[in-house]
């Protein structure tokens, strides 16, 4: 079974829940997808048409990687991430758990970004996010503390 729900703490929950009574999950990966050498992805992710994910990365349980997204090189993706469409994330970057990647986010190379947040549709992260929050804009700035 898959949890289909795009809101990562609602997701979480339920699979945790479903786990915890024996049920088991698949990855499901689109026939269009690309997934590099070495790719890791976690029981209950989703890997959506068009989405792009290079070598050597780790997508963690639970995650959606939606439409077009592409994870680029050495990447760590925490369990229950939402990727949106067309997010672009450069190579050797970490996200943190229960974080959402809003529509055509970029997030620049060599970069942590702390659980629970959430990035703004079309924000550019060019510097590490260490505090849970909503960030948005060019370069992305908290305007939201959670």
């Amino acid at each position: 079974m898959i949890v289909g729900i795009g809101k990562n703490s609602t997701r979480k929950q339920l699979q945790d829940r479903l786990e915890a009574a024996g049920a088991s999950f698949p990855t499901l990966i689109h026939p269009n997808a690309v997934i590099g050498a070495e790719v890791e992805i976690g029981v209950g992710s989703v890997v959506m048409a068009g989405a792009v994910i290079n070598c050597s990365s780790r997508i963690g349980k639970g995650c959606i990687i939606n439409t077009g997204a592409t994870v680029d090189h050495d990447n760590v993706i925490d369990d229950y991430v939402h990727i949106s469409p067309g997010v672009h994330i450069s190579g050797t970057v970490h996200i943190g758990m229960l974080t959402w990647l809003g529509v055509g986010s970029v997030i620049s190379n060599n970069l942590k970004i702390t659980s629970n947040c959430i990035i703004g549709a079309g924000a550019v992260v060019i510097d590490n996010i260490m505090h849970p929050g909503t960030y948005v804009g060019v370069p992305a700035k908290r305007v939201y503390n959670k």
